[in-house]
């Protein structure tokens, strides 16, 4: 019988201890494989196929429209075009908010199907005893707390969530409660530093932060706004790392411009006739 070689990805278990040894963890969202395989060339530890897809991908004005479909191909994509990261998918709005029963159904597929490694719930409160499930049957759990974009119809906007005392002790335990879980990690999103940080020392599982200040035990952001792709808006949180979107125009406009005026293709991006490339009859 072969021997079974180590699991090849990132685990939960070693994102887990990260935090331990103190190694900030370093997150990224990908949609696709080309991506997806280049960021993982550089090192990143977690790629999130995020529902922030429906804004940057399909183009729609929230995250709402996304469906499970969409967002398994998406996994599938990322999956294929990666063998060290770990992928997490993000389970899309109406995907696990109605039984334990049916996400677990959904999050299986994300796993069996989309070949992800773990999925990602925005909430916390009603979600527990699923969350629970989730764990006990195999399935690891990033949580998601903070500004969670699936209740935007709920909140009127993207501001910063938690800064009064009672929603900041309700955040405090809701995050408590998601490790007791089983979570492996959090996402923090768009919440006040200060708050993060207390947050983050208070749990032995890792704090992922956006927006919520350097004392994350890691930090994510969307591909697109780190690269400067997405230039629609332009969150506070996001440091310009490469103007992208810029780049991409001149490019572009270069290609229009040689097609045009009858320099592309020259004749070394040609290829010689069909006939000299068809060997002899012996």
């Amino acid at each position: 019988m072969s021997k079974i070689s180590a699991f090849p990805r990132v685990t939960a278990p070693q994102i887990v201890r990260c935090k331990a040894e103190g190694r900030r963890i370093v997150a990224l969202t990908a949609y696709d494989a080309v991506f997806a395989a280049l960021e993982e060339e550089a090192g990143v530890d977690i790629l999130l196929v995020g529902d922030s897809a429906g804004n940057v991908i399909a183009g729609h004005s929230t995250t709402l429209p996304m469906t499970i479909d969409a967002m398994l191909f998406l996994t599938r994509c990322v999956s294929r075009g990666t063998s060290r990261v770990m992928v997490v998918a993000d389970m899309p709005f109406g995907s696990f908010q109605v039984s334990a029963e049916e996400t677990l159904r959904n999050a299986f597929r994300f796993l069996k199907e989309g070949g992800a490694q773990a999925v990602k719930l925005e909430g916390a409160g009603y979600l527990i005893p699923t969350i629970e499930r989730l764990v006990q049957v195999g399935i690891p759990v990033m949580g998601h707390l903070g500004l969670t974009p699936q209740k935007i119809n709920v909140f009127g906007g993207y501001g910063v969530k938690a800064r009064t005392a009672e929603e900041a002790d309700q955040l405090f335990e809701d995050a408590l409660a998601l490790e007791k879980a089983g979570c492996f990690s959090i996402v923090l999103e768009k919440i006040p530093a200060p708050l993060a940080k207390r947050v983050s020392q208070a749990l032995t599982i890792p704090t992922i932060g956006i927006g919520s200040g350097v004392d994350c035990d890691g930090q994510i952001l969307v591909n697109y706004d780190m690269l400067g792709i997405f230039d629609k808006f332009r969150p506070k949180f996001v440091r310009d790392y490469l103007n992208g979107a810029a780049l991409i125009r001149k490019a572009v406009s270069e290609w229009v411009e040689d097609v045009r005026e009858g320099s592309f293709p020259s004749p070394e991006e040609s290829y010689d006739s069909v006939a000299e490339k068809i060997p002899a009859k012996k």
